[in-house]
């Protein structure tokens, strides 16, 4: 799949589910675990949660130095590509596992239960993964592109300072971003390796392939996705 299609379905499967998630006990200490329908989230945390989720729905692709995901902060993000995809293999193999995924999620709670600095850092690295995704950017400029890219994510960082944004879900927001990613590598015809290192590409279903960046997903997936996170972002955040 493209890149705005991993984010936003890393969105709208946030937006669908973190109330349920971070209802589990010991997830997030303030919550409110006697219900469901309750406030689980503060709306700024529900935002921040959804692009969190929509920036590591991309983690996989850091495997893959020519991908427009690479290019988020200029070098910086490059170099870190180019690393990843030399440990991982390759493009399609070690990050796009379940393995993968759990690896993720649980450093990133352990990260940011210990370390605020590097909680911070990867924050950071979630927003700018989210908007480069959606098209934040100039086209065929790469310098200018990783400059607007850093000043709206800066932006938005500080913004969800101010609002009192906490992290204790970022764990799950971050590992619920990789599997949604798998996912949706599954339903294309190329499949991923979900259990690896053992051998073995899953195709989700069956019997149907997805072609990357062919019509279907840019005329048709792409908008309904859009649609699907915007109305769930009506709904979180209407009031009861």
């Amino acid at each position: 799949m493209m890149g705005h299609s991993h984010a936003l379905s890393g969105a709208a499967v946030w937006l669908a589910v973190a109330p349920a998630l971070v209802a589990l006990p010991g997830a997030v200490g303030h919550v409110e675990l006697a219900t469901l329908t309750g406030p689980i989230l503060t709306p700024p945390e529900l935002v921040a949660g959804a692009v969190v989720c929509a920036g590591a729905a991309m983690l996989p692709d850091l495997d893959h130095p020519s991908a427009t995901i690479a290019q988020t902060f200029g070098p910086a993000t490059y170099l870190l590509s180019k690393g990843v995809n030399f440990v991982s293999g390759g493009h399609r193999h070690a990050t796009h596992s379940l393995l993968f995924s759990i690896v993720m999620g649980v450093g990133a709670h352990l990260l940011g239960d210990r370390y605020a600095v590097g909680r911070d850092i990867l924050v950071v690295l979630m927003i700018g993964l989210a908007l480069r995704a959606v098209g934040l950017g100039v086209p065929g400029k790469t310098l200018i592109s990783a400059v607007v890219n850093v000043g709206m994510t800066a932006a938005l960082f500080l913004t969800f300072m101010v609002l009192g944004v906490t992290y204790s879900w970022l764990g799950i927001a971050i590992g619920v971003g990789c599997l949604v990613h798998i996912i949706g590598d599954c339903l294309t015809e190329r499949g991923c390796p979900v259990l690896w290192p053992i051998k073995g590409r899953w195709l989700l279903p069956f019997d149907i392939g997805i072609k990357t960046g062919r019509a279907f997903e840019k005329q048709f997936l792409g908008p309904a996705l859009s649609i699907v996170v915007i109305a769930l972002l009506c709904l979180r955040l209407m009031p009861a």
